[in-house]
């Protein structure tokens, strides 16, 4: 008997045609499990053409999307009329939806979804001087989405400021204008800062 440490080349031959492979010294072992890996060949051939497989699901759950919409304009909606905190509520709901989304949907529509919402729900926490909350949001708004995002950037700088860490909100106010260089919102945040510091 061989020892298991030991490798033996079998003639082995694959027909060009039906892609079948066969020995041609053959021996009783060699020969089930040829016939194992053949029959396992030619079945998932036949599982590759079968009618009754189900189609993938739609890339996009429009129900889904509409909820999310839906949601957002009412935590608009709330937000104009002064209802800050049911405001912050439904955003709530809406980032949750989006962030339930089946795994096989996109995931840039997502992040997209995902970071309007959470820069709508800083700004209702800013409008309740829950600063802390706002930067929070702001900041996982801008790590969601860093270009075309200037309301993120502009609201965590916002909310660093008016809590008085004044060097965290310039170091994150350049860093965004590196992405927003011509936004004037983060420009003038960035002297409003540079006052308050006494630069």
């Amino acid at each position: 008997m061989e020892s298991p440490d030991t490798f033996t080349l079998l003639p082995l031959e694959m027909d060009p045609s039906t892609k079948a492979v066969t020995a041609t010294h053959s021996n009783s072992a060699l020969d089930s499990e040829l016939a194992a890996l053949n029959s396992l060949h030619r079945n998932l051939l036949a599982a590759g053409t079968h009618t009754g497989t189900p189609p993938p699901p739609v890339p996009v759950n429009p129900t889904r999307s509409a909820q999310i919409s839906k949601l957002r304009e009412s935590g608009n909606n709330e937000f104009r009329k002064g209802h800050h905190s049911q405001a912050v509520k439904l955003y709530t709901l809406a980032i949750d939806m989006a962030l339930g989304r089946p795994s096989w949907e996109p995931s840039g529509l997502v992040r997209e979804e995902v970071s309007g919402l959470l820069s709508n729900r800083a700004q209702a926490n800013m409008a309740q001087q829950n600063w802390a909350e706002g930067a929070v949001d702001a900041e996982a708004s801008v790590e969601m989405k860093k270009v075309a995002n200037a309301k993120g950037w502009w609201r965590r700088g916002k909310c660093l400021l008016e809590m008085g860490r004044l060097e965290e909100a310039e170091n994150w106010v350049k860093q965004g204008l590196e992405f927003e260089a011509t936004e004037q919102d983060l420009v003038q945040l960035k002297a409003e800062i540079e006052k308050k510091k006494g630069v």
